[in-house]
């Protein structure tokens, strides 16, 4: 709490420098004690203060598998309360999913935080990608939120990423449309440990780079819609 002024400032400052600002991004865990209070307290501090800009966060919520202290579940549950009513939409990471990714798709033995730091800024590069780039279909984080929240408290977001590399890899071939739709959408490669297969989708945004064609994007998608 005696840090957030001084932080507050900083985020002032750099506001002011904006000349179009469309909303704030937190990047931070729910497990411990200063991503979870410290990061909440931020949230709702910059939501009081910046009421009509848009707030995404990139959370990382405990897994019961990997554990590292023991008052987790506390600070999570303390936290998704905040969340629910400060945030815009939340993009929820887990380390047991991307543990899971490291050694099952990227067959790495020891895994560390940098390869699953990786995986987590592949992915926050990916979601954003429509905001920093021109495209032919491009979205910013309001219409993002306008197409994707059925209900405003249901805005935590599964995050599915292809291809999945590790850091030092080079990949040797460019996959086509229909793999990367398949690899998308596929359970071993969602960011959060939870099955898909065991619900239903109310919303989906997918986000293709690179070059390719409009028409087979659209083509994948109604297939994957029937």
């Amino acid at each position: 709490a005696e840090l957030i002024d001084s932080v507050l400032d900083v985020v002032r400052k750099e506001a002011e420098s904006c000349d179009c600002l469309q909303g704030f991004q937190v990047c931070h865990s729910l497990g411990g004690g200063t991503g979870s209070g410290m990061g909440t307290l931020l949230i709702s501090k910059i939501r009081e203060e910046y009421p009509d800009r848009m707030m995404l966060t990139f959370s990382v919520f405990p897994s019961p598998k990997v554990s590292d202290t023991v008052v987790e579940p506390y600070n999570a549950t303390l936290s998704v309360h905040q969340l629910v009513e400060n945030a815009d939409q939340c993009m929820v990471l887990d380390n047991e999913a991307l543990y899971d990714i490291c050694f099952r798709t990227l067959k790495l033995t020891t895994p560390t935080f940098g390869d699953l730091n990786h995986l987590i800024s592949a992915t926050m590069s990916g979601v954003t990608c429509c905001l920093r780039f021109p495209g032919q279909l491009n979205s910013d984080l309001r219409k993002l939120a306008v197409n994707l929240i059925p209900f405003p408290r249901l805005h935590f977001f599964m995050v599915g990423f292809a291809p999945l590399t590790s850091r030092g890899s080079q990949q040797y071939r460019s996959l086509t449309v229909p793999e990367l739709t398949q690899q998308m959408w596929d359970a071993k490669n969602m960011m959060c440990a939870a099955d898909p297969r065991h619900g239903r989708y109310l919303t989906a945004s997918a986000m293709f780079r690179g070059r390719m064609s409009t028409k087979e994007v659209d083509e994948q998608m109604l297939n994957v819609q029937n």
